[in-house]
């Protein structure tokens, strides 16, 4: 599985996002479209930490890296060390 479709089955499922895993978007807002609000973010750090085996720093938390599905797949790959 990608990891855009593991982070969207994590919205889905952990994150009880209304919108089924096939149909969220790749770049819709994670805040604005899909309603996650602070909490919601910190537990899709945390989620991604977990599912990737990827340490999400202070730094690499930001709100330009948790903006949509895509931005959040782009850090994963970064901090796994492998090009987007």
């Amino acid at each position: 599985m990608s990891i855009e479709n593991t982070i969207r089955k994590i919205m889905e499922t952990d994150l009880f996002v209304e919108t089924p895993a096939d149909q969220i978007d790749l770049d819709g807002s994670l805040r604005n479209v899909y309603g996650l609000d602070s909490l919601g973010f910190v537990e899709l750090r945390v989620q991604c930490e977990d599912q990737f085996g990827v340490q999400i720093s202070d730094e690499d938390f930001t709100p330009e890296a948790f903006q949509s599905v895509r931005t959040v797949a782009d850090l994963v790959r970064r901090l796994q060390g492998v090009a987007a």
